[in-house]
């Protein structure tokens, strides 16, 4: 006797029996996603993934090879669906990230403009430092104080 079982173990005249997988592999799946998860899954994530699993075995059923170890088989799914519930997690975060940066930025001034200000406030200090004393009065009286004369 084999030490693993093969797709043709589960066939019963040309036909695969899926219900037999799910109910001897559901355990053994469950086992799989916990550990090669690198995320923390919820519930319903893994009850999804378990889903997905046999829904693809059901799928290409017609393309599986007799002498094809179910078990194997079985993992290379899992760890396919896992990789790719870990890169919709990880854009979920990354999307969630950029939504609490852009509102930031459009809370805070364009970098241009601060720059703009900063570059006209040297320049005006520059400009009083070169001006005689009395230039300089009557600069900060008419911009500052609002004197016109």
């Amino acid at each position: 006797m084999k030490p693993y079982k093969t797709i043709e173990d589960y066939k019963e005249k040309q036909e695969l029996k899926i219900e037999k997988i799910v109910k001897e592999y559901s355990g053994y799946v469950y086992t799989v996603i916990k550990n090669f998860s690198t995320q923390n899954l919820s519930q319903e994530d893994i009850e999804e993934i378990i889903a997905d699993t046999f829904f693809i075995v059901w799928k290409n059923q017609t393309k599986l090879e007799d002498e094809l170890k179910i078990s194997s088989y079985l993992v290379g799914i899992v760890k396919n669906l896992l990789r790719e519930k870990t890169r919709k997690i990880r854009k979920t975060q990354i999307d969630k990230n950029l939504e609490d940066f852009e509102s930031v930025l459009t809370n805070a001034k364009d970098l241009y403009e601060i720059y703009e200000e900063q570059e006209k406030i040297r320049v005006i200090q520059n400009t009083l430092q070169i001006m005689s004393d009395e230039e300089n009065k009557i600069f900060k009286l008419f911009y500052y104080c609002r004197k016109k004369r």
